[in-house]
């Protein structure tokens, strides 16, 4: 009877263990998940290098889901440095710097009645020379919140869930915990990286496990100063001779040098940004020698600019075909809307299901233009990072910062500004560095102790130099990864 009777209960707890078990699993799974990924729509075969995809969750209740892609380094990935790769915006995807800038892919879409645009592999890739980590930020791209209703985001809490992300993700993959590290980004992420940088420090300098063995950052047309480097549009286009002396002779002394917190009672001010605006609204801002998609958007609005997620992307391609519209770059970023939403690309990537509805580039709440407020979403609550950047001259630290010389978004001018303003150590002046014999841009070097700074302009590239120069980005990164002169 007691052996019959243990066999009953046994009967009954088995299943129940079982079941625990499941959720035990199932939790675990969506805490931390990750994919190997051998083949991708629209690349032929199977992919020659390492993909992982995955998703790491943040946040006190761990209710943000972070997505990231890891490819590794196709040289040596147990010594080779290692990137993480946050996106600006903010609220943006790094899909963009996986197609477009530093990731191993090019996308092209020469036929628009193909289902999905083509994967190419990228001759100028960064990951010839390191493992990079592209991490979608909160709530864009393929991350999520399981808790949209209340959730709500800022400068200072991205670069705590960048930091808890790291963290987690690196004790899932300790071959890489030995790995020299540089946090890196574009634009907004002037504002994010090095909030994630001091995070990092003051993690490690608090004892927190893992350590991660930080050594630097990576910074293209960096947002770092919101006065400084909005304001400096207007100095900067006057000196391409976008305006005149005489306008921007009048501008200045009626607006003194402010030109975004304009008080309403300066009509003299308001006139002359008036006329500014006249000259400066069909320039691309991300390349001012490049063809801008539409004209309907003033020098003032463009960074808002996005995709109306009702609007196909398809349609929109297929229509500019028709019409015979001349080439414009913003239409090539749509390559991507139409990929992402592609079901098979989803399956692919192992994507979660009913997590987001249309993937777009960015998200259109978040993303930051001209003196806009906090949003229901986001607090812009860091203005400035210069203080940042000053902290790091106290760390055994190392930083790359470049631009784009045709950039209008952040001007050139504002960042040699801020850097200025650091009041460094001049290790070797303003001289030109060369790709096959070329001038590529100019570049200058800055140290005080264990901290060094180097700052180069990317000739005739715009936001971000990257893009627009792939080869003359991989030369200047792997002569700086390598700790040579540009």
């Amino acid at each position: 009877m007691q052996s019959m009777q243990l066999q009953t209960n046994m009967s009954k707890f088995i299943p129940r263990v079982l079941v625990f078990i499941v959720v035990l699993l199932n939790v675990s799974d969506h805490s931390f998940s990750q994919t190997i990924v051998k083949a991708l729509p629209g690349f032929p075969g199977e992919l020659p290098f390492k993909l992982e995809t995955g998703y790491v969750e943040v946040g006190d209740k761990e209710d943000v889901a972070l997505f990231y892609y890891f490819v590794e380094s196709q040289r040596n990935p147990t010594d080779d440095p290692f990137l993480i790769w946050i996106s600006g915006g903010p609220g943006c995807s790094t899909l963009r710097s996986l197609f477009y800038q530093t990731g191993p892919f090019t996308i092209e879409y020469p036929d628009t009645s193909k289902e999905i645009p083509d994967l190419h592999l990228n001759p100028y890739t960064w990951t010839k020379l390191a493992s990079i980590l592209y991490v979608d930020s909160p709530t864009s791209g393929f991350s999520y919140t399981k808790s949209p209703k209340t959730y709500r985001n800022s400068d200072t809490l991205s670069a705590k869930y960048f930091y808890q992300f790291l963290s987690k993700w690196i004790q899932e993959h300790s071959k890489f915990i030995s790995n020299t590290l540089y946090v890196c980004g574009n634009s907004y992420t002037g504002i994010t990286v090095p909030l994630f940088v001091q995070e990092i420090f003051n993690g490690n300098e608090a004892g927190n496990e893992p350590r991660i063995n930080i050594a630097g950052y990576i910074l293209g047309n960096p947002l770092t100063d919101r006065n400084v480097d909005f304001n400096i549009r207007i100095p900067y286009a006057h000196q391409m001779a976008l305006l005149s002396d005489d306008l921007y002779e009048s501008t200045k002394g009626n607006c003194n040098g402010e030109y975004i917190n304009v008080h309403p009672s300066n009509k003299l001010c308001q006139s002359d940004l008036q006329k500014v605006d006249e000259c400066l609204e069909n320039v691309y801002l991300y390349h001012i020698l490049e063809p801008i998609c539409t004209s309907d958007t003033s020098t003032r609005s463009l960074l808002q600019q996005k995709i109306n997620s009702s609007t196909n992307p398809l349609h929109l391609l297929r229509a500019a075909k028709l019409k015979g519209q001349q080439w414009c770059r913003d239409n090539t970023h749509l390559y991507m809307n139409v990929w992402a939403n592609n079901q098979s690309v989803r399956k692919a990537l192992n994507i979660r299901e009913d997590t987001i509805g249309e993937w777009a580039m960015c998200n259109a709440d978040d993303h930051y233009a001209i003196g806009k407020n906090d949003s229901t979403t986001y607090a812009y609550d860091v203005p400035s990072t210069v203080d940042v950047h000053r902290n790091f001259t106290q760390k055994s630290c190392r930083a790359l910062i470049n631009s784009g010389d045709h950039d209008m978004v952040f001007p050139h001018l504002g960042t040699r500004k801020w850097i200025r303003d650091l009041h460094l150590n001049v290790d070797s002046a303003w001289a030109p560095w060369f790709v096959k014999q070329q001038v590529a841009g100019y570049t200058e070097s800055y140290s005080q102790d264990n901290f060094t700074l180097t700052y180069a302009t990317v000739k005739g590239a715009g936001h971000v130099a990257i893009e627009f120069k792939p080869e003359e980005s991989l030369v200047m990164v792997s002569r700086w990864l390598d700790h040579n002169h540009l």
